[in-house]
């Protein structure tokens, strides 16, 4: 299983991180919004060099130049709802790319303990295609392994890039062990350290979900 945190080298990524931690600029949810975007935007590009290419004719107005073009068939996968603007970064740069979602939230049977549950899936054919699955938080990763045999349904992807922007040690270890490793390439923008009784990322950056559309009622 290829695992790259591109939080690791200096670049434009540290600063859009930063500020989805801080706690005085995550008050404006636009930027929020757009601060997820832009992390989806830098981890698609990233992605994309990991793709097949092939050699390609293209005609302009002078004349024909031969580029190297992408020839994979893409689905962009997110789980709701915090996933929305990360999805929007990566359709922005892979715009020619299919589209699915997966709705995967937290039911809690006490103050400390949950399941979760899926109950909605749209999702065109992944047979032999690239899924790229998105969720902003790898907390725990249950919620990454319960989208993904959900979307299984739909066809066996030949390649699956997990993307996330900020993952936990543990979520990253639970994930090698339920997702195929022969097949899978894991991107995030961090890795933290600890989860909190709540399974919420430690330092973190709070509830992404809420942070980006407004706290939810229950």
């Amino acid at each position: 299983m290829k695992f790259t945190n591109l939080g690791e080298a200096n670049s434009l990524l540290n600063r859009f991180m930063a500020e989805l931690r801080d706690v005085d600029v995550q008050k404006d949810r636009l930027r929020f919004r757009r601060n997820m975007e832009r992390i989806g935007e830098i981890m698609a590009y990233e992605i994309s060099r990991d793709f097949h290419y092939t050699r390609q004719a293209v005609a302009s107005p002078l004349g024909t130049a031969q580029m190297n073009l992408p020839d994979e068939e893409v689905v962009i996968g997110t789980i709701l709802r915090a996933g929305l603007p990360f999805h929007q970064g990566f359709l922005s740069y892979l715009d020619k790319a299919e589209n699915a979602f997966v709705s995967a939230y937290r039911r809690y049977k006490d103050r400390l303990n949950f399941d979760i549950h899926i109950e909605y899936i749209a999702s065109p054919s992944l047979e032999e295609k690239t899924l790229i699955l998105t969720d902003p938080m790898l907390a725990t990763g249950s919620s990454m392994e319960l989208a993904y045999k959900a979307l299984l349904t739909k066809g066996k992807p030949r390649h699956l890039h997990v993307a996330s922007i900020i993952a936990s040690k543990q979520a990253l270890e639970y994930i090698r062990e339920v997702l195929p490793a022969e097949c899978t390439s894991v991107w995030v923008a961090a890795v933290d350290e600890d989860l909190d009784d709540h399974s919420y990322i430690v330092p973190g950056l709070g509830d992404a979900g809420d942070l980006a559309f407004g706290e939810k009622d229950g």
